[in-house]
Parts: C-alpha cells; structure tokens; sequence
C-alpha cells in the first residue's frame, strides 16, 4: 500500500477509470453482438451506424486505442454483405 498522499490519490483515480472503462467496454460488445445477430439489412446498417460512433465515443475518452477500432469497423464493414 503507498504511504504518499498522492499516489493513494493515484490509486483512488485508477480505480474509477479502470471501472468506468470496463463498462464501457461491456457496452461496445454488448451492441457489436446486437449488430451481428441482425438478419434484416436495413436494421443492420442502422445498427452499423451506432456501432461506429460507440467506438469513436471509446477512441475519443481513450478506452481504446484508434487502430483497434479501426481494425473492429473494418472487420465489421465487411460482415455487413454476408
């Protein structure tokens, strides 16, 4: 346990974010799941949309890194013809 003030506030901070990012997470895999069980092609593509724009939420509060995103909307592109 650190005896510093600040690195117990450290601690403190680290905490709210690794929960807060943790659900966010649970999020983003709850609606890619939703998007992936669609069958109507219409819905899908709305769904596509708000799929898009959680993983930009992610990227812009640095829940996860751009390039992992990019790599997760490309591979999901893709699934939206078959």
């Amino acid at each position: 346990m650190a005896n510093i003030k600040s690195a117990k506030k450290r601690i403190r901070q680290n905490e709210k974010r690794r929960l807060r990012n943790k659900s966010y997470k649970s999020f983003l895999k709850t609606i890619t799941k939703k998007y992936l069980k669609e069958k109507d092609p219409e819905k899908k593509k709305e769904l596509l949309k708000k799929v898009y724009s959680a993983y930009d939420k992610a990227v812009s509060k640095g829940i996860l890194h751009k390039n992992t995103v990019a790599r997760k909307k490309s591979k999901l592109t893709g699934l939206l013809g078959g």
